[in-house]
């Protein structure tokens, strides 16, 4: 009982120190519903930790553990398989009603920093994309960081896409209507792959990119949204930069260089000034609280860790305009309450520059992760809902 009662009041300790470093802004609809979440996630890391300490598994595998658990079981409207593109697993979600014409199709890539999430975590949204689309939506089982690094994600997710705009006409699906779409991670990935087809001529043209609170770039994470929002729910800045690190090099070492800006050389920093800068943001985002920074300038050796940062396939932001400007119509939430927010809002800037068709939504009262919880039942936003139906 001793051990039991111990275990529990170190995890409210840990949870309570976690707590009071969020803050939830007055503009989020339903705080509460913010903060059970919030607490369910915190507590789920906590025990993972634990575990980890006491050598029962890892933190990753514990909380990877809790959140892949639901299993929905069969749908009236869809076929749902499992099926492998190569050497990667994705669900493929067919509406069961036959249809006149050839359909369009979907690949989901999922959020989840690149280290969690799963084909289960996104199963309800698969789901409810397919069924209010009337599409066919692949959604792809890529594989994760640490144990994966960078480019295995995002090279999954481009072969899963090839392999089905190869075989399209097996899925009844119409070649001119394919869209890549994905959340957070996912959206990420969804813009590299976007990115890397766009200059082939071999497969069919991408429709539309839909990138739903993405993360593209890591050179700057002292961008307007990334102060204001630093300790806002779901994802934290300090979290948004211990994933990225997680996905480049399976650790976190160098975060507190990459927090502060001293990770880059000044030099190339000014180079991509064009592309990543507070200049670039509205100033209507910059009303809530954000002081300009001072550029720091960087070591040799902590460069070498990270100069991938400046590959296009890590951060889809820094592609050339040759590359944008041959770039598919594209769809773009964003959160007003997420530290990535400003990525969406420099990619737009950039895609229209370069002539591209956006639509944009922004959630005015969202926080990032805000789609997953559209079905949540007594958990759900109806801004999330909102953005959801947008984009379908």
């Amino acid at each position: 009982a001793g051990f039991v009662a111990g275990f529990i009041l170190l995890v409210m300790g840990a949870i309570n120190f976690d707590f009071s470093n969020s803050e939830i802004p007055p503009g989020v609809n339903q705080p509460a519903k913010l903060r059970v979440i919030h607490i369910i996630l915190i507590s789920t890391a906590v025990v993972g930790k634990i575990l980890e300490n006491i050598g029962i598994c890892t933190q990753v595998n514990f909380v990877r553990y809790m959140q892949g658990r639901k299993t929905l079981g069969v749908d009236p409207k869809l076929f749902i398989k499992d099926l492998w593109f190569e050497k990667v697993p994705v669900r493929i979600y067919q509406p069961k009603a036959p249809s006149a014409s050839q359909r369009r199709g979907v690949m989901f890539f999922h959020g989840g920093g690149w280290v969690f999430g799963s084909i289960e975590t996104h199963d309800k949204l698969c789901r409810s994309i397919a069924r209010e689309s009337d599409s066919v939506v692949v959604s792809v089982g890529y594989r994760l960081a640490p144990e994966h690094k960078y480019p295995a994600a995002y090279e999954d997710c481009l072969n899963a896409t090839q392999h089905f705009l190869q075989h399209l006409e097996h899925y009844g699906v119409d070649p001119a209507r394919v869209t890549v779409c994905g959340d957070s991670a996912g959206g990420n990935l969804a813009a590299a792959v976007s990115q890397t087809l766009a200059g082939r001529s071999d497969l069919p043209k991408l429709r539309a990119q839909i990138l739903l609170y993405p993360g593209l770039q890591a050179l700057d994470f002292n961008l307007p949204s990334y102060q204001q929002n630093r300790g806002v729910p779901l994802l934290f800045r300090e979290r948004a930069a211990f994933y990225v690190l997680q996905y480049l090099n399976g650790n976190a070492t160098n975060l507190e260089e990459v927090l502060e800006g001293s990770h880059i050389p000044i030099d190339i920093k000014l180079n991509y000034r064009k592309w990543v800068s507070p200049d670039n943001i509205p100033a209507k985002f910059k009303l809530r609280g954000y002081k300009p920074r001072v550029l720091l300038d960087c070591t040799t050796e902590v460069f070498e860790k990270v100069k991938r940062f400046c590959e296009p396939n890590l951060c889809p932001l820094l592609a050339e305009d040759s590359v944008v400007q041959q770039l598919p119509e594209s769809f773009i939430l964003t959160c007003e309450y997420d530290v990535l927010r400003d990525d969406g809002l420099l990619y737009k800037k950039r895609l229209e520059d370069n002539g591209v068709r956006v639509t944009w939504y922004h959630l005015e009262d969202g926080f990032h992760g805000i789609i997953n919880s559209f079905d949540s039942n007594w958990l759900s936003f109806p801004s999330g809902k909102r953005g959801l139906d947008n984009m379908i």
